[in-house]
């Protein structure tokens, strides 16, 4: 399960204009589709459609505010992908230092 969530994470994360919605949301705080539209060039409805994905990988969510709909990022899902990069590369670190004690006997 916690594989699936990283990887909704990971997926989500590679588009390039859902990494640049994060960041919008990121650099302003809570906005709606229409907000975050004006800051990158596509449609309201491309927006929503990513926000959509970003929503199903956990990475943002969406508060009602009388008609409209407001989306704030929702750090934990990320914070565990970053945890997971941080162990793998840990890991590589290690697997790469034992090879070069090797190497150099």
């Amino acid at each position: 399960m916690k594989d699936e969530k990283i990887g909704a994470v990971f997926s989500a994360l590679g588009d390039e204009t859902r990494r640049k919605v994060v960041t919008v949301l990121t650099e302003n705080g809570a906005m709606t589709a229409t907000e975050i539209a004006e800051h990158i060039p596509v449609t309201r409805q491309a927006i929503t459609k990513h926000l959509s994905t970003l929503g199903d990988a956990g990475l943002v969510a969406g508060e009602r505010d009388g008609r409209e709909v407001r989306f704030h990022l929702t750090p934990e899902p990320m914070s565990e992908a970053v945890a997971w990069m941080a162990e793998a590369g840990s890991e590589w670190d290690a697997r790469l230092k034992r090879l070069k004690r090797h190497l150099t006997k």
